[in-house]
């Protein structure tokens, strides 16, 4: 199977899970946490497939992942070497946390808990936050890496130049940028309890999902205008 075979039938697979995640069970029932961390896995399953295939390309045909046409124009003008910025991550958290929190405020000062993402323990907070930094600076170095493996191409014009080492060093690249995206969302995962766990795979989900649709209809209507203009 291509890699544009595979990323078409992971996202179909992606759409049933993320309906999953939205009709799981909110409201304290017997063996809900059981059922929530059943959902979890499976989607950390998922998404651990696409890292493998994404980690296997890269071991063969690692610059189609850069060119990436199976992604729409915007999916690829917000790629970080090849997918998206874990860093992204905590945005979602922090986010979702703020609106939740400012929802349930009478509620907290009342000294109720709900247990979703705008309940956010103190603790849980200070291990995002390192889980942050941690993350930023793997980011920073992963960059730096990729960045010297295209200055080595373009500052070796007429010198002695070995493509093949270079093409090894992008794969690495890649894959140090799969195992960090994966790792990340593993990570936070741990973190949260299994209804925020839910909630913030949700937000991740969607947050594809509504890239990936405006970036196919923003090229469907480029296409159109280009086939318009021609008649």
């Amino acid at each position: 199977m291509s890699f544009q075979s595979f990323n078409e039938a992971w996202f179909d697979h992606l759409h049933d899970l993320l309906q999953q995640l939205r009709l799981a069970p909110k409201a304290t029932a017997p063996d809900r946490d059981r059922a929530l961390l059943d959902l979890v896995h499976k989607v950390r399953t998922h998404y651990s497939q696409y890292y493998r295939a994404m980690s296997y390309t890269a071991r063969h045909d690692v610059l189609s992942l850069f060119a990436a046409p199976w992604s729409s124009s915007l999916e690829r003008s917000l790629h970080w070497v090849a997918g998206w910025r874990p860093a992204i991550a905590f945005h979602l958290i922090y986010t979702h946390s703020s609106i939740l929190f400012e929802t349930h405020i009478v509620d907290i000062l009342r000294g109720a808990h709900n247990g979703d993402l705008g309940d956010l323990s103190p603790a849980q907070l200070q291990r995002v936050s390192e889980l942050q930094c941690q993350t930023v600076r793997e980011e920073n170095e992963i960059t730096a890496e990729l960045s010297e493996c295209f200055n080595s191409v373009s500052g070796l014009v007429g010198a002695v130049f070995d493509p093949e080492e270079n093409v090894e060093r992008l794969r690495n690249v890649v894959e140090r940028a799969e195992n960090l995206r994966f790792r990340t969302i593993c990570s936070v995962v741990e973190i949260l309890n299994p209804q925020q766990a839910v909630e913030f795979l949700v937000a991740v989900m969607e947050l594809q999902f509504w890239i990936r649709g405006m970036g196919l209809c923003h090229d469907r209507l480029r296409e159109n205008l280009r086939g318009f203009r021609g008649l």
